[in-house]
């Protein structure tokens, strides 16, 4: 139960690991760092997923090696071609933080709907476990929001667990696709409102209320976008608080 006795979110839109220069090593980055301190744990059970890329074994190997220097004790649950863990219900209570990598959202959410995840998810997140990810991890709390899991043209998807009843715009600044999409798709009423994070920026939510951005890019910023009576969207530039760990 409850590190800090409330439910978290802390919804990535780029940036969670970084290549290091030597060794082919990837590091986990301060965003990660900030999911964990959430937990009040001195070595926090870190749960990795990587559904939404098929359970890419390389992926996996990455992530946990992205950890190699942290006080922190990794696992991970798989779903291909069957569940790695005799109970995966168990397995995601078990954690203090949920990471879930980036890849096909809408993969993902079928899949984990096929072995009753998201309702195990669920109930983790009402319990304290911190859930967390990036891209399609990001987006998987949602409604939903803009996704490439149909092919390389962005489309409106709103097949999300629902956990935050909000879109969510991910890879904000890098994408070009992604803002017009995101305020069309509010626009039309086909995703609710919502916010969007760009690179090396995350968006923590309490409960379903956003409490704040926070990055590791001193250039990158969240947004909140909201729609009035007559359909027209608004943005909104939300200032993150720089991670500098």
């Amino acid at each position: 139960m409850s590190r800090l006795g409330q439910s978290h979110i802390v919804a990535i839109g780029g940036g969670s690991f970084r290549p290091t220069p030597r060794h082919g090593f990837f590091e986990a980055s301060a965003l990660l760092r900030y999911a964990l301190d959430l937990t009040g744990q001195d070595r926090p059970k870190l749960g990795l997923l990587a559904t939404a890329t098929g359970d890419d074994a390389d992926w996996l190997l990455k992530m946990y090696g992205s950890f190699r220097t942290w006080d922190v004790e990794v696992s991970h649950l798989t779903v291909f071609p069957m569940p790695n863990v005799e109970d995966p219900r168990e397995w995601i209570l078990e954690q203090d933080v949920i990471y879930v990598s980036g890849g096909s959202v809408a993969n993902l959410a079928a899949l984990w709907r096929l072995h009753g995840l998201d309702e195990a998810f669920e109930e983790a997140w009402r319990s304290g476990v911190v859930l967390s990810g990036q891209s399609a991890g990001a987006l998987c709390w949602h409604v939903g929001g803009n996704t490439d899991s149909f092919g390389p043209t962005l489309r409106p998807w709103s097949e999300g667990l629902g956990l935050l009843p909000y879109s969510c715009g991910v890879h904000y600044n890098s994408d070009p696709q992604r803002r017009a999409l995101l305020h069309e798709s509010i626009a039309s009423g086909e995703l609710p409102e919502g916010y969007a994070a760009d690179e090396g920026v995350a968006l923590h939510y309490v409960g379903r209320e956003f409490i704040q951005a926070v990055t590791v890019d001193p250039k990158g910023y969240a947004y909140k976008i909201e729609r009035d009576d007559e359909g027209r969207v608004k943005e909104f530039r939300v200032e993150p608080r720089l991670l500098t760990t």
